[in-house]
């Protein structure tokens, strides 16, 4: 019994020595900090707090930033708080992007009143396949002869000045605007992300890109060389109406989560905001020059300066005739079969060489690929090339005036003269094709020749119309002569 009641004196001792030690405790961390060493910043420098620091937008939040890029299309909920957003769109799809102007009163004055050039790309966003870009996307220029990676839809665009979708460029778009009037660009995108990943089992995950837009202003050449601004966001692009289906399965899966998880996600936003970013560096084409395959103003019209020599006016440049030739490898002729278009054959290919291919006979292609695909191959293996159904010859005056004075110089009165004559070949047979074509002889513009003329009975001039070209006889010859026109610069130019 004695024992028993020893018992709560043991704890009583027991318990005052642990609250003499945890007072002692606490009146240590008050000696230790006193009453105006604590701050939280000595908190946030432990190690801990620094590595989320790094992860957090830099302290320059406040800075308002002279251009902002909204795409209008919604955010996946499926993304962490501290990720960067991922839309989803669909292949072919228009989505539009605002442009707006966000400058302060006073910033950038240089910019008022004049336009800025913004350059648009979709690059990718994985580091592995930045390096090999250019493989990549001749690639798929392969499998999609003709395509674009990324498209303008003009008519459904307001506010944008001087499109162009430059024929090297693939995957970029460019184009001016006032940053005072309202600007919104609609934008296709008509890869998918599937089309750059390894096959080996299918079902595999797209890979993510990213648009990415760069403005610029002139400088003092006129030239839009000088940054303002670049922003960038991540997307993943399906075929049509994948983005929706893929948007909808990840809002069900957030559905479904427990509340404590669902904090750790981001929620889905109805728009896109491009978040800024270093330019992109491949920026040595952006100029003011027009890009290839665009209409260009030039100054002087030199079929008066009697240049119709081979040795001073050069043809326009004929597309070299892409035949697989007998010495091709196997690898050789799967990349022949690649650029013409015959890419799903490739596999049933594969072990063909070039001299393989050229021994398949009519019958036997057509039954390997079917009748359309295989007539198609057959002509391609062969080099058959389409007949023009119109083709005349043209000479200038200017140059048969000249030889002609040259020899009667020279004391020759025989008429043994030289003239050289240029080829036209002509499809739709009309006057603007004609047009068109005379232009591109003379590395000139359309839109620099304001009518043609055919020298009729008496010297009388008739204008050239789709009917007259529709009469005229295979292989014509014509001496052009020029005539400066009257309303504007431009000139009309008379076939003899």
């Amino acid at each position: 019994m004695a024992w028993a009641l020893k018992l709560p004196l043991a704890d009583e001792v027991i318990e005052s020595g642990l609250v003499q030690d945890f007072d002692a405790s606490l009146s240590g961390i008050g000696q230790e900090l006193g009453a105006g060493a604590y701050s939280m910043s000595d908190v946030l420098a432990l190690p801990i707090f620094k590595q989320e620091e790094s992860n957090l937008p830099p302290e320059s939040d406040d800075k308002i930033l002279p251009f902002q890029y909204v795409l209008c299309a919604a955010t996946s909920p499926a993304v962490k708080l501290h990720d960067e957003t991922l839309t989803y769109l669909n292949q072919g799809q228009s989505y539009e992007i605002r442009m707006l102007d966000n400058r302060k009163m006073g910033e950038l004055p240089e910019i008022n009143g004049k336009m800025v050039k913004s350059i648009i790309r979709v690059v990718f966003h994985d580091r592995r396949l930045q390096y090999t870009e250019h493989q990549q996307l001749e690639g798929w220029r392969w499998n999609r002869p003709g395509d674009r990676i990324l498209d303008l839809d003009i008519p459904m665009s307001v506010g944008v000045v001087d499109p162009r979708a430059n024929p090297t460029q693939l995957n970029t778009v460019e184009f001016l605007w006032d940053p005072s009037k309202r600007t919104s660009v609609f934008i296709q995108v008509h890869c998918i992300s599937t089309e750059f990943t390894m096959r080996k089992h299918g079902g595999e995950k797209g890979v993510p890109f990213r648009i990415q837009i760069d403005t610029f202003k002139e400088n003092e050449a006129g030239e839009y060389t000088e940054h303002l601004h670049s922003a960038s966001c991540q997307i993943k692009v399906f075929k049509p109406k994948g983005a929706d289906r893929k948007q909808k399965t990840d809002r069900e899966k957030m559905e479904k989560r427990a509340p404590q998880e669902k904090e750790k996600y981001q929620p889905s936003y109805e728009t896109t905001i491009l978040t800024e970013c270093s330019p992109w560096p491949e920026i040595t084409y952006v100029n003011n020059s027009p890009s290839p395959g665009f209409n260009s103003t030039h100054n002087s019209f030199p079929v008066n300066e009697g240049n119709g020599s081979p040795n001073h006016q050069p043809e326009p440049v004929a597309q070299l005739a892409d035949n697989l030739l007998p010495t091709a490898t196997p690898q050789e002729a799967q990349q022949w079969l690649h650029r013409n278009r015959f890419s799903p054959f490739c596999r049933l290919f594969s072990n063909f060489s070039g001299a393989d291919l050229l021994k398949l006979t009519r019958e036997d292609v057509i039954q390997i690929c079917g009748p359309a695909d295989g007539i198609r191959l057959f002509n391609a293996l062969k080099g058959r090339v389409v007949r023009p159904r119109l083709t005349i010859y043209v000479c200038q005056e200017s140059q048969q005036a000249r030889e002609q004075h040259q020899k009667h110089e020279n004391g020759d009165g025989s008429s043994n003269t030289f003239f050289v004559y240029h080829a036209i070949y002509l499809e739709e047979l009309t006057a603007v094709e004609l047009t068109e074509k005379l232009a591109q002889l003379f590395s000139i513009s359309p839109r620099q020749i304001s009518q043609i003329f055919k020298q009729g009975p008496t010297g009388i001039h008739v204008l050239v119309s789709d009917e007259m070209i529709l009469n005229f006889q295979d292989e014509m010859c014509f001496v052009l002569d020029t005539m400066k026109a009257e309303t504007n610069d431009g000139y009309h130019i008379i076939l003899k």
